[in-house]
């Protein structure tokens, strides 16, 4: 059973254009290896870091959304552990989306009933 995810990783800021795609290539590879199909992958490019990690103030942002087994994510968030050039990174799952909702942001009924915040 495949699950959708969204990986997002940020590349130290000092590195070249070549190590960025081979990093890119890197994880695709991880991801194909383990059976992930659909793997859509955008880069951010340079962007400001909120807080300073590891004395870098910048970072280079890659995202990747893919739909794969569960088993695939462990392997490839240990090479981004082990890598130097990852500095960090953050896998989520995608829900499916729920029937009641109309994707409109307008709440449904079975919210619409439930009692007020702080009660």
């Amino acid at each position: 059973m495949s699950t959708l995810y969204e990986t997002m990783y940020i590349l130290r800021p000092d590195i070249g254009d070549e190590a960025v795609d081979e990093a890119i290539s890197r994880y695709q590879d991880l991801l194909k290896e383990g059976g992930a199909e659909d793997i859509e992958t955008q880069h951010r490019g340079k962007r400001r870091l909120a807080y300073e990690i590891n004395r870098h103030r910048e970072g280079i942002y890659i995202q990747m959304n893919y739909e794969a087994p569960g088993t695939v994510i462990a392997p490839m968030e240990r090479a981004m552990r082990l890598s130097e050039d990852v500095i960090r990174y953050l896998t989520i799952v995608f829900e499916e989306p729920v029937e009641g909702s109309d994707g409109d942001g307008e709440l449904t009924e079975s919210t619409e009933s439930a009692a007020p915040l702080g009660s």
